[in-house]
């Protein structure tokens, strides 16, 4: 099996089929990834369809030095950064309906960790800690994913952990205080 870096020169030298086999192994994992950036799926699908489309046009600029996922995973967030502020929905904005992500990833409860993640984190936190721990990106691949300093990731993970364990720590307390007086 050829990896990233084999298959994407062999796309920038003309192999449809070796870029195909990228699309393959990155449209899932990037669908996943883009649905906690974008507000719907029909927003996440062109962001990705947009991002497979750059990354063919600027397959000469990609530098095999560095993991390919990495490249890819920049370009998909800077995509989903142009989205016209109309197709996203603000952050702090509640809504009564469950939106794509919350839809995905209800199921678990591992999985409802990223719902409260979403809740408490900046979204560059949120995606700094999404890419390390979903995506398996080292942390120095996510600095770069980012455009960030490897201490400043470093520093937004730790504090997101922080953040996060404060925030389920206290629901738990919650919930074993209500559960004592009922």
């Amino acid at each position: 099996m050829k990896t990233d870096e084999q298959l994407a020169d062999a796309a920038h030298h003309g192999s449809n089929a070796a870029f195909d086999e990228l699309v393959l192994r990155y449209r899932e994992k990037l669908f996943r990834f883009l649905l906690t950036r974008c507000a719907s799926h029909a927003d996440a699908e062109d962001v990705i369809q947009d991002t497979f489309v750059s990354a063919f046009r600027y397959l000469g600029s990609y530098d095999p030095r560095w993991r390919f996922s990495t490249w890819l995973y920049r370009i998909a967030i800077r995509n989903a950064m142009k989205q016209p502020a109309s197709g996203r929905q603000a952050r702090d904005e509640p809504t009564n309906e469950p939106g794509p992500l919350e839809l995905c990833i209800a199921s678990s409860e591992r999985e409802n960790l990223w719902l409260v993640a979403k809740e408490v984190l900046t979204p560059d936190a949120y995606t700094a800690m999404w890419l390390h721990y979903i995506e398996d990106m080292p942390v120095k691949e996510v600095s770069r994913a980012l455009g960030r300093s490897l201490s400043w990731t470093k520093v937004t993970m730790l504090r997101g952990r922080r953040k996060l364990a404060n925030r389920v720590m206290n629901e738990v307390a919650a919930k074993n205080e209500s559960t004592s007086y009922g």
